[in-house]
């Protein structure tokens, strides 16, 4: 939470610094604003480190280029406040737990923010210089096997037949990370795939945020199901997304990089999306439900139509009067397929069972 209200700070800071009086700001351009969130962020960061830094951002608004050079100084005295309501926060913890500041030995600092050094600074003087030791072990024996890992703050995957978010990392993975997954085309001859990249919780990739897209081409023709295609997410430590895909068969390969400020969701879109997330949970399991029924039958029907014209020695131990009721019975089902995309998790079952039940010798 500190973390966001800081660049908030800032922001309110730029618009106010580089809007002259009577004139229109960016406070009135949401693209501009969240390009704005997402450069004070990086300062914000940045200045833990460095005693001054830049905000740059080429084409804010209405083709002005925007520069702003603001020190750790000037950082420090917009956020005051801030930083005393966290020191207020340590003292009422202190009060909760019916203990005071005397009584404590060590304090161990977790999260972004915990970074910036004025903070830092507060917590020792609040509490008397006792050793304050960062969770990277700085300074203290015993926090030095623990290591602070930053993590992914979403699911990330990629989009699948019907509009199914299939996740390839799933949301708190420690970064770096690289995993990897495989798929199948969709349809018979195949030739191009489309790889939509997303982020999010949700079963739907359209309540998702899409972060990049890109085709692979070349596929060879075959039946659906036959070429695969492998996807590999692959997240640095900077938080940078590389996903590509390799067709197995040729080894024609695509790729698109996707980093932090451009597409991405702020803090409190994250927040958002993972409230909506815990909100929509049954509705997006029964979803989930009714998608793979639906998919299993139509792979049902596709195998016992290619089994049917394809595989001799099956149709051969056929009789004639066989082999018409499971080509009446694969038809009848692929037209109710056809008029029921949306049938309920049930119905798909059931005519399952059914074709299930006509397909049996």
């Amino acid at each position: 939470m500190l973390t966001r209200e800081l660049a908030q700070v800032l922001v309110v800071f730029r618009v106010r610094a580089e809007t002259p009086p009577g004139e229109k700001h960016i406070g009135d351009n949401p693209r501009a604003l969240r390009r704005s969130r997402t450069s004070c962020e990086r300062a914000k960061r940045n200045l833990s480190s460095a005693t001054e830094t830049n905000i740059g951002i080429d084409c804010l608004y209405d083709g002005i280029d925007f520069d702003y050079k603001i020190t750790r100084a000037k950082f420090e005295e917009l956020n005051m406040d801030l930083f005393k309501k966290c020191i207020e926060h340590v003292e009422e913890c202190l009060n909760d737990a019916n203990m005071d500041k005397i009584s404590i030995h060590d304090v161990v600092l977790v999260g972004g923010s915990t970074r910036i050094p004025k903070v830092q600074q507060m917590l020792q003087e609040f509490f008397e210089a006792i050793q304050a030791a960062l969770l990277a072990g700085q300074g203290n024996a015993e926090v030095q096997g623990i290591l602070l890992c930053e993590v992914t703050p979403l699911s990330l995957g990629v989009q699948v037949e019907g509009g199914e978010m299939s996740v390839i990392i799933p949301r708190n993975t420690a970064i770096p990370a690289k995993k990897e997954d495989q798929f199948m085309t969709c349809a018979d001859n195949q030739s191009v795939a489309l790889i939509q990249v997303f982020e999010g919780e949700r079963a739907r990739t359209m309540d998702n945020n899409l972060l990049g897209k890109f085709e692979l081409t070349g596929i060879p023709p075959a039946p659906r199901g036959i070429p695969k295609i492998t996807i590999c997410f692959d997240v640095d430590a900077n938080g940078i997304l590389n996903v590509s895909a390799i067709e197995q068969t040729t080894g024609n390969k695509n790729n698109i990089t996707i980093i932090n400020n451009k597409g991405r969701l702020s803090t409190e879109e994250i927040e958002r999306m993972l409230r909506e997330a815990e909100f929509f949970k049954a509705e997006d399991e029964n979803h989930k439900r009714r998608v793979e029924a639906k998919n299993a039958l139509e792979k049902y029907v596709y195998s016992m139509r290619n089994k049917i014209k394809n595989d001799n020695s099956f149709a051969f131990n056929l009789t004639f009067s066989d082999k018409r009721k499971f080509e009446n019975a694969t038809e009848l089902a692929n037209d109710w397929l056809e008029n029921n995309q949306e049938g309920s998790e049930d119905q798909f079952k059931n005519k399952m069972k059914e074709l299930e039940t006509s397909a049996t010798p």
